[in-house]
């Protein structure tokens, strides 16, 4: 009997060894998935903000390929698109993240946004309302304000960007929209202000002078404001100037106005030359 007790209890601390290798095993095997998570994560994060952006979408494209239901793939791959601008295919890359049960609010503002890129009025307003209204941040009052203006809702879309720029340290780029926002409604001096006081937040972005050379050209102000231009940018500008005049009927000074750029611009400028061409022929 003594024998049999003692071969049991060899037997049972075997086992239990055992036990405890398989384990110990299995705690090895999950702390390396998690390591693998977490490089492959690291991994997924240099893509996406190194990599050249169609780069980037084949490469979440072939992951997606082997792991089709992570969304955070899902999510790289949309994001991919949008920074290269690719609008048609971010679309329906953003709806399938934002449907995801584990989707966040910053994937709806991302999937309206792709949405307004492509000219949805209706349904980038429709998936803004699927966010509670608690959630407040700039991207989300900036597409507010942005489809406010589709639908010529002056009232709201003020307020939203009133709102965006109070929500941002960087609030040139919704100040130009407000202001373009003005020069369609025809407010040209409010348009004019909110142009400037985007340059003076980001004196980089030819987008906002060139709007406001059309602010003040649609004053009949024909002078370009005091701002830092480089010659090329000088030159375009006046050719701005000169083809709002044109428009307006004052053809003599839209005429000036292109022979400057012409003589301004460091190379030919095929453009205003053009232009100049075909006002002299009448």
């Amino acid at each position: 009997m003594r024998h049999i007790f003692l071969m049991s209890a060899s037997l049972l601390t075997a086992f239990g060894l055992s036990a405890c290798g398989a384990r110990q095993d299995d705690n090895v095997e999950r702390a390396l998935q998690d390591i693998n998570v977490v490089d492959e994560s690291n991994l997924n994060d240099v893509i996406l903000n190194s990599t050249d952006p169609n780069e980037a979408v084949r490469y979440f494209q072939r992951a997606l390929d082997e792991n089709p239901d992570r969304i955070d793939l899902q999510r790289s791959l949309a994001l991919s698109m949008t920074r290269a601008k690719r609008w048609i295919e971010a679309k329906p890359a953003w709806q399938k993240v934002a449907l995801n049960v584990d989707a966040t609010n910053e994937d709806k503002i991302n999937y309206a946004n792709s949405l307004v890129r492509t000219n949805d009025w209706d349904g980038a307003k429709a998936a803004l309302n699927t966010i509670p209204p608690t959630y407040e941040t700039y991207e989300r009052y900036r597409l507010e304000a942005i489809i406010a203006d589709s639908s010529k809702d002056w009232a709201r879309a003020d307020s939203f960007y009133e709102t965006a720029i109070g929500l941002t340290t960087r609030p040139s780029s919704v100040m130009n929209n407000w202001g373009f926002s003005q020069l369609t409604r025809g407010n040209y001096s409010e348009a004019e202000r909110l142009f400037g006081e985007a340059l003076r937040q980001d004196n980089s972005l030819f987008t906002t002078k060139n709007n406001l050379v059309l602010a003040r050209g649609a004053q009949r102000n024909y002078t370009l404001p005091v701002m830092h231009v480089t010659q090329t940018e000088r030159a375009q500008l006046l050719h701005t100037m000169a083809l709002t005049a044109i428009k307006q009927g004052d053809v003599n000074i839209g005429e000036g106005l292109l022979r400057e750029a012409i003589s301004t611009h460091p190379q030919h400028f095929e453009a205003a030359t053009q232009a100049l061409t075909a006002l002299e022929r009448g």
